[in-house]
């Protein structure tokens, strides 16, 4: 089998894995009891808060642990009231956890504003400074890579505009944490989000960054764990491998962003030299994600099921966010950026277990699988 949907999720590192095998045994103690098991486990998780800061660039008590991006984003967009701010701006090609969440907030009377994009798919700067200059406080959440094509925004850039209108800066930062070096102390951002199972940790913990002076409420009632941000007993094992695993992917980062990227333009390179009509979207070879390469292949009468029988094959793959799979609606991202042609759309990510010679078997399933369909149309 080879795994090319690296930005629905990533294997676990065995590393990550054994620490938290080995953690297992170990630290069993509810980490808000105040005995010594409580003690020792809250103390791990501390220790794991300053390891994720130190990585980030941040503050330890910046650092709250989550389930994952979905949830981090959902929090940070429903305190925007609370925040002061007076609309929400963000884009039409943002992930779900955040576009859903905008437009139910939009329902309770909070202005919620898109901005334009340009031809490849990125933020239209000078459109989003007008909409800024709408309202007296914005909160603007533009995810810093998107997940379906790749683009990449420049934090910096957005930053300084929001900080010159006294906006908020929320971030979906999901594609990009163990892929980007982030400075957070010196990035002039509000909110980020993370979710391990991004950089090869385990599923169902994530985090949030929160810059130090800006107060949330929680979105659910209970305990006053995570500083009454997220109440609920912590998932200690989901963050010790979390913070395994994002120390593993910071430490490597440099040769790893060189490898992955290598994956992705020898893939696009000998795909496009075997099948000359593919088309690649979003700006796939500029200000880019080095983990996403979206595809369109030429129309035949049975491209509907090109995704299965790539995956019948051996090869894993998507048409999209994972979150949209089993739905039969159309991407929204690629609805909103021009695609080079009508054909079916697959993205292709790559990750850290990746290899040359898996590009290489890739191509020859993906031609094998078109000359068939063509063969039958």
């Amino acid at each position: 089998m080879i795994y090319f949907d690296n930005a629905a999720t990533t294997p676990m590192h065995p590393e990550v894995i054994e620490t938290m095998h080995q953690k297992m045994h170990e630290f069993y103690g509810n980490p808000s009891s105040s005995h010594a098991a409580g003690r020792k486990v809250k103390s791990e998780i501390e220790y794991a808060r300053r390891s994720i800061a130190k990585c980030m660039g941040c503050e330890p008590g910046e650092i709250y642990f989550t389930s994952g991006g979905t949830e981090s984003d959902n929090i940070v967009l429903h305190n925007a009231s609370a925040l002061g701010c007076q609309q929400i701006i963000t884009s039409k090609i943002e992930h779900h956890a955040v576009l859903h969440t905008a437009q139910e907030i939009e329902k309770t009377g909070m202005a919620v504003k898109y901005v334009n994009l340009t031809k490849l798919g990125h933020v239209n700067i000078n459109h989003l400074e007008e909409l800024l200059k709408s309202a007296p406080k914005s909160m603007v959440s533009l995810m810093h890579a998107n997940n379906e094509i790749g683009n990449k925004i420049d934090l910096l850039e957005v930053g300084e505009l929001c900080k010159k209108y006294n906006a908020l800066f929320h971030s979906d930062t999901v594609q990009t944490i163990g892929y980007h070096k982030f400075n957070l102390k010196d990035t002039p951002i509000d909110f980020v989000v993370g979710a391990a199972h991004k950089f090869n940790g385990p599923k169902g913990i994530g985090f949030l960054f929160k810059r130090k002076g800006l107060a949330l409420n929680s979105m659910q009632y209970g305990g006053a764990q995570e500083k009454g941000i997220r109440c609920g007993t912590e998932n200690v094992l989901g963050i010790i491998g979390m913070a395994k695993a994002l120390d593993i992917a910071t430490g490597v980062q440099d040769e790893k962003i060189k490898k992955i990227a290598e994956l992705k333009f020898t893939f696009a390179k000998k795909l496009k030299e075997a099948l000359p009509e593919i088309g690649f979207n979003g700006d796939w070879n500029g200000k880019s994600n080095p983990t996403v390469l979206n595809v369109t292949f030429p129309m035949t009468e049975n491209n509907s099921m090109l995704l299965f029988n790539l995956d019948i094959e051996g090869l894993c793959a998507s048409s999209g966010s994972a979150c949209s799979s089993g739905s039969n609606v159309g991407s929204h991202v690629l609805a909103e950026v021009p695609k080079s042609s009508d054909g079916p759309s697959i993205r292709f990510s790559f990750g850290m277990f990746n290899t040359l010679d898996e590009v290489d078997e890739a191509i020859a399933i993906i031609s094998n699988v078109l000359d068939l369909e063509c063969a039958n149309s």
